[in-house]
């Protein structure tokens, strides 16, 4: 969860930083057992499964891997767009490893490491590609070619 601060995000400089679009990624990781033939498991109940789905888990390598909890959930009508000059403010979460999200078409100008405040006054960061999980970030869409 991310909670804006009550007088807005800043920049390094502590001016305000205004936005078009919000939007939120979640990254989320499954890990479903499978038989031995390589299907996947079905159970009663979420506890019937209990130990199987430890077991994937402590492998760290999930059979599932999806953004906003399902497959194509940010693509077609519910693609994130937006219009040259605009700025979208992109709230991501990930709970097990950092991202690399890319924007095409434009740039991350304002990326904070794992939290952002008005208190602390961050400096922020721009890194293209390197997101960690927990960070919050506002790009500028740009002219592309």
């Amino acid at each position: 969860i991310m909670v804006l601060p009550r007088d807005g995000l800043k920049d390094g400089a502590g001016k305000p930083l205004a936005y078009d679009h919000v939007y939120y990624v979640g990254e989320q990781d499954f890990y479903i057992p499978r038989d031995a033939d390589g299907n996947f498991k079905t159970y009663e109940s979420a506890g019937d499964g209990y130990e199987d789905m430890l077991a994937v888990m402590k492998t760290l390598t999930p059979t599932h891997e999806v953004f906003n909890g399902a497959v194509g959930a940010l693509t077609g009508d519910n693609a994130m767009t937006a219009k040259v000059g605009e700025t979208v403010l992109i709230v991501h979460s990930q709970a097990n490893r950092d991202t690399r999200p890319h924007l095409i078409g434009g740039h991350g100008d304002h990326v904070w490491a794992q939290r952002a405040s008005s208190a602390t006054r961050r400096r922020s960061i721009s890194k293209p590609g390197t997101w960690r999980g927990g960070s919050a970030g506002r790009g500028r869409s740009t002219p592309s070619c």
